[in-house]
């Protein structure tokens, strides 16, 4: 049986390096993205995962730096934000992986606002290096309308600044180009010669990570879309129910 392969594998390894997306992931999604803080069952787990011997638990996230601080400043994890610009190892200081420009912002915000004032329920959450426009709580009709018009205007104006459009679950996020999951997770791969590497994500965010990572890897989508991870999983609730099966492999 697979789990039981993965999890033989994770015991024989001598250096392991778990990189888990939070988001969708760890934690369901919601009309407002800072009511997806972790409950207490979700952070006694990833307190479990976080101590097991030689093993690397880093959450991965396009959340930004502030909001990680808030959820996970007392806790020594490693947290990787911004899909990839920030990076905090176990209790010691963030370190910026990417050096960032956000002038580009004030010409794409006054945009987004248009589209605001035209598609009820939606709104627009800034983050320091990148912007994104929620729509889970409009109407869905009108907000697919909204999702190709912006794209359509985005896709001329992004060209020119090195910026990429991501498509999210409900949330359309644009930020620059040159940075990605994938790259910060190739900087930690370059950093220890890890034997075992899990890595597990909902997003297509989440799918530069799956190339990054070595061949031999355990790649994992949450729900069911076309990926690059080998393995699937239905949804947080199994997301929660694998990664204790690794935090209980002691």
């Amino acid at each position: 049986k697979l789990v039981e392969r993965m999890l033989n594998d994770y015991k024989k390894a001598k250096s392991k390096l778990i990189l888990l997306d939070y988001d969708g992931t760890l934690a369901g999604f919601q009309d407002n993205p800072q009511n997806a803080s972790p409950d207490a069952a979700l952070i006694k787990l990833l307190d479990r995962l976080n101590e097991m011997p030689n093993t690397d638990m880093v959450i991965i996230s396009g959340r930004d730096k502030e909001t990680f601080e808030k959820w996970f400043g007392d806790k020594d994890y490693s947290l990787i934000t911004d899909h990839g610009v920030w990076l905090r190892k176990r209790t010691k200081e963030w370190e910026a992986l990417e050096r960032l420009k956000n002038d580009w912002m004030e010409n794409i915000r006054p945009i987004l606002e248009t589209f605001v004032d035209r598609t009820p329920g939606t709104f627009i959450e800034e983050k320091k290096y990148s912007l994104a426009w929620h729509y889970r709580k409009a109407d869905p009709e009108l907000a697919q309308i909204r999702t190709i018009e912006l794209n359509t205007v985005l896709t001329s104006l992004i060209s020119n600044n090195d910026l990429t459009v991501l498509k999210g679950n409900k949330v359309i996020e644009i930020k620059s180009s040159s940075v990605n999951k994938g790259r910060a997770a190739s900087r930690l791969l370059s950093t220890k010669d890890y034997d075992f590497i899990f890595t597990i994500g909902d997003d297509w965010t989440d799918e530069y990570m799956f190339e990054e990572v070595p061949e031999g890897s355990y790649t994992v989508k949450v729900g069911f879309k076309k990926t690059k991870a080998k393995y699937y999983v239905k949804d947080t609730k199994e997301v929660r129910t694998l990664i204790s099966k690794i935090a209980d492999s002691q």
